[in-house]
């Protein structure tokens, strides 16, 4: 098997869907030697700015010396960048020998790439594994460890199909990820700390509660300094820039966030925009499109490369109610042509979007 017949392999895994419970991954766990039980694991789940969090985290121990291992999703450039160790994917060579030595198992494409992260950590000694959640918390792929320092982030609606329909519900299946005995920081979340509060009792868990800063990236960065502080580590912690998440290419603002509260951090940012957006289906594409598509001059509603999006003219319907000016151009890499025309300045709405473009506009960018 070589590198492409591996990613081939893996990406073929995604017509399993998300799978619920754990029995698969812990089945190819134990067949790996539970690499999982060999590592400091940082567990980070949230709605929004996990990713921001964790890859925060990961780059202060990094300056501090340490070897560390990194895990999110999804990936904009390159499949192999959700699995890092201080900053480098994994190798070609190394994620085919995972892929070819395990393939015989019954997982989804996370859940198996969740256990080669793990297999991968554990055999290259990471002093810290950063390890976020794809889906929840309780029943993530990644919430296979027996002790962790959990960091919760902010928490909000999202994915209402496999946490449930409120808020207090999502919370307390991202509350799953905490453990006995164990610490968890939680990010100010007013509505629903009681639920962790009383998942950290139930638990012996400590909870370290972070001050509202009243400001998302404030809030993030803070949540990031004090889970270094609970492990015991002085580091320089500044915050980390990811790709597609509020970020700049050649004047282009780029961003995957997609649900309400994605929204309301963008909007701010907003003003008069040229944007090209497309979405997943089982969004909440209307309380996005309210706060987002309201600020734009012009929208390009696409149709994303993924089996979830949503149909470029059904979106351009619901764009419609917040902006007088939507055209509908199936292809996004076409859409992108097309608004540099006239001004393009925002591409959002879906982290499938942004990877399909964002090679188009580093191009531009040149």
């Amino acid at each position: 098997m070589n590198y492409i017949e591996a990613l081939n392999f893996m990406t073929k895994k995604q017509s399993l869907g998300i799978m619920p419970g754990l029995s698969r991954i812990i089945e190819l766990l134990n067949d790996m030697g539970n690499p999982q039980d060999k590592l400091s694991i940082i567990h980070v789940a949230g709605t929004n700015g996990k990713g921001t969090v964790a890859g925060t985290i990961a780059l202060a121990l990094m300056r501090a010396g340490y070897k560390v291992g990194l895990f999110t999703s999804p990936w904009v450039e390159d499949y192999r960048e959700q699995i890092q160790i201080n900053s480098k994917p994994i190798g070609k060579t190394d994620f085919t020998d995972y892929v070819e030595k395990y393939r015989d198992n019954p997982c989804s494409e996370f859940e198996f790439l969740t256990a080669i992260m793990y297999k991968y950590f554990a055999d290259s000694g990471v002093d810290f594994a950063v390890v976020e959640c794809g889906l929840g918390g309780e029943e993530d792929a990644t919430n296979v460890e027996r002790k962790n320092l959990s960091v919760i982030t902010s928490v909000s609606v999202d994915h209402t199909n496999f946490l449930g329909n409120t808020l207090e519900e999502i919370a307390l299946a991202k509350s799953g990820i905490i453990k006995e005995n164990c610490t968890c920081v939680l990010y100010p979340n007013a509505d629903t700390q009681a639920i962790f509060e009383e998942q950290c009792k139930r638990k012996n868990a400590a909870l370290i509660k972070v001050e509202d800063r009243c400001d998302f990236n404030d809030n993030n960065l803070l949540t990031a300094k004090k889970a270094i502080e609970a492990i015991g580590v002085e580091a320089n912690v500044t915050p980390v820039r990811l790709p597609a998440r509020q970020e700049y290419i050649g004047g282009v603002l780029l961003d995957g966030g997609h649900n309400f509260s994605a929204a309301q951090g963008l909007a701010e940012r907003l003003n008069d925009e040229v944007a090209v957006i497309g979405m997943m289906k089982d969004k909440d594409v209307d309380g996005y499109l309210s706060l987002v598509a309201s600020r734009c001059r012009s929208i390009i509603a696409v149709t994303p490369d993924n089996p979830r999006a949503l149909p470029a003219s059904e979106l351009a319907e619901l764009a419609k109610r917040y902006c007088s000016d939507v055209k509908v151009v199936e292809n996004p890499l076409e859409a992108i042509r097309l608004a540099r025309e006239n001004g393009l300045s925002l591409v959002c709405g879906s982290f499938f979007l942004a990877r399909q473009v964002r090679k188009e506009l580093s191009a531009y960018k040149k």
